[in-house]
């Protein structure tokens, strides 16, 4: 078969499911992982046929979105800041907005000669890797309750060539860290159960809920208790970042200013919704 032929074949399979500039994009990420063909190269060569390998991997991509699973856990990766990062059924898919949460902590620290910074709830490690691999005189360490998802945060910092400390702990009943830092950044549970209905089926029946979702009579929960951690922890002049609920940014710089942090500076992301926090 001709990869145009199977393309049009795709695209009306799941037009009644997925946006054109979605599916679109999957096509792009399927062709480029299988046939290394660029979406350029693919528009260039319309007579290139698939072989019944690719045919088959193909057609088994095609019947899994149909079934709503997301386009990175088939292909095993995604790309987060520049770096390329192995995912799975047991670490959140990471997001575009979480790369500027990555890029603010970078551009603030691009001179510090040692810094010494731990990553809250990991997941698959591409906040504490990017960080790592951006900021080479940094020292980083990152926690997660997970085992399962520290073992593949653990391959992604290998697979980027980043040193790592990787720590299992569930940092609600933590009561101390083993050392002070410099920063301390997290991206931790911050959806709601009410949220839900909000949200894309293939994210709400692939994705790890324990990553994900908060009770709606304290959604601030993490939030609590990584401020009063980072009280303890952080070195004179330490800054706490956070990715945070679009809903409740104003709830959440209360929370911080209410427990003695100064400077408190929320960030609207590239959506123009409330998403991130810095304080010290």
């Amino acid at each position: 078969m001709l990869i145009q032929e199977f393309k049009r074949h795709f695209f009306s399979e799941l037009s009644n499911l997925y946006p054109e500039t979605e599916i679109q994009s999957f096509f792009t990420i399927l062709v480029e992982f299988k046939l290394h063909l660029s979406r350029i190269q693919l528009a260039l060569e319309h007579n290139f046929e698939l072989d019944n390998d690719d045919l088959d991997f193909l057609q088994n991509a095609l019947l899994k979105l149909k079934n709503q699973i997301p386009v990175q856990y088939i292909v095993g990766e995604t790309a987060f800041y520049g770096l390329l990062f192995k995912v799975d059924k047991n670490v959140l898919i990471p997001r575009p907005e979480t790369e500027e949460l990555v890029e603010w902590i970078i551009q603030n620290n691009t001179n510090s000669n040692s810094l010494k910074i731990l990553d809250i709830g990991t997941g698959s490690g591409c906040i504490a890797i990017s960080l790592a691999k951006n900021l080479p005189n940094a020292t980083v360490s990152a926690i997660d309750i997970s085992v399962e998802a520290l073992n593949v945060a653990k391959n992604n910092a290998e697979f980027n060539q980043v040193t790592v400390e990787f720590v299992q702990a569930d940092i609600l009943t933590l009561e101390k860290l083993s050392t002070n830092f410099d920063i301390i950044v997290s991206n931790p549970p911050y959806v709601r159960e009410m949220e839900k209905m909000q949200m894309q089926q293939n994210v709400l029946s692939n994705e790890p809920h324990i990553a994900l979702f908060v009770n709606d009579e304290n959604p601030l929960l993490f939030y609590d208790k990584i401020a009063e951690l980072a009280k303890k922890h952080l070195t004179e002049n330490g800054i706490l970042y956070f990715e945070i609920n679009q809903y409740l940014g104003a709830e959440t710089v209360d929370l911080l200013k209410s427990k003695g942090f100064k400077n408190v500076e929320l960030k609207k992301d590239i959506y123009g919704v409330d998403r991130m926090v810095k304080c010290e």
